[in-house]
C-alpha cells in the first residue's frame, strides 16, 4: 500500500527569504555607513589622504568590504563629503538679511564663522581632491554659489545703486572678504577666533563703505590719472 503521507515541504531558500534578504540588506548598509563614518573620522583628525587599510580599520571591515560598497576611493570620498554636506546643511540657510546694516554685517560674519568652524576638516580634504574628482569639484562650485547669491541678497542694498561693474567688484570682494580661505588663512596664524572675528567684520565694513564708482569712461588699457 502506498504512503499517503504527505511529501515534506522543501525548505525556503535564503534568497526567497524575505526576512534574510532583509538582514542582509541592512548588514550592508550598516557597512557602507560605518565606512562613511570613519572616512570622515579620518577627515576631522586632519587625515586628509588616508588609504584603504586604514578606513577599512577604522569601520571595523575588510578592504574587500570597503570595494564592494564602492567602485574607488574616489567615489568613497564623495559620498562621504555629500553625507557631510547633509549634517551642515542648515549652516547654509542664508543669514538674517533684516536690520540696519551693522547688523546684516553681524548675521553675516556669525554665519560665515559658524560654517567654517563645522565644515573646515571636510572642506580641506574636498578642495585637495577637487582636482582629481569632478563629482566634489561640482559640489563646491555649487556650494559657492549658493553662498555668493546670499551676499547679494544680505547687502542688496548697498549693491543696488551702483553700476554693473562697481556691483560686480564689491559683490565678490564682500564674498572673499568672509570666504572659507580668508577665514583659514586666519585661523592657522597666531590670529585667535576673537580677532579673526574682528578682521573679518571690519574688511567687511569697510568694503560697505566706499563710496560708488562712477562708470568708466576710459578703455580697457588706457592710462588713468590720479586726483
Amino acid at each position: 500500500m502506498a504512503d499517503a503521507r504527505p511529501a515534506p515541504a522543501e525548505p525556503v531558500t535564503a534568497a526567497l527569504d524575505p526576512t534574510r534578504s532583509d538582514g542582509r540588506r541592512q548588514r550592508a548598509s550598516r557597512s557602507r555607513a560605518a565606512v562613511v563614518e570613519a572616512l570622515l573620522g579620518l577627515y576631522r583628525e586632519g587625515v586628509l589622504r588616508p588609504g584603504v587599510a586604514e578606513i577599512a580599520e577604522r569601520a571595523g571591515v575588510s578592504e574587500r568590504s570597503v570595494f564592494r560598497h564602492f567602485q574607488d576611493l574616489e567615489g568613497l570620498a564623495a559620498a562621504a563629503i555629500e553625507r557631510h554636506w547633509e549634517e551642515v546643511g542648515h549652516l547654509f540657510d542664508p543669514p538674517d538679511p533684516s536690520g540696519c546694516r551693522e547688523d546684516r554685517i553681524d548675521a553675516y560674519v556669525s554665519q560665515r564663522l559658524a560654517l567654517h568652524a563645522a565644515v573646515a576638516p571636510v572642506a580641506r580634504a574636498a578642495q585637495l581632491l577637487a582636482p582629481s574628482s569632478p563629482t566634489i569639484a561640482d559640489t563646491l562650485t555649487d556650494r559657492d554659489r549658493l553662498l555668493r547669491s546670499q551676499v547679494a541678497a544680505q547687502f542688496a542694498p548697498e549693491l543696488a545703486d551702483r553700476t554693473p561693474a562697481d556691483r560686480t567688484e564689491l559683490l565678490t570682494a564682500l564674498d572673499l572678504a568672509a570666504s572659507f580661505r580668508a577665514i583659514e588663512h586666519l585661523q592657522v596664524g597666531d590670529v585667535g577666533p576673537r580677532r579673526a572675528r574682528a578682521a573679518v567684520r571690519r574688511t567687511v565694513a569697510a568694503l560697505l563703505a566706499t563710496p560708488a564708482r562712477p562708470p568708466r569712461t576710459t578703455e580697457p588699457g588706457d592710462q588713468e590719472t590720479c586726483t
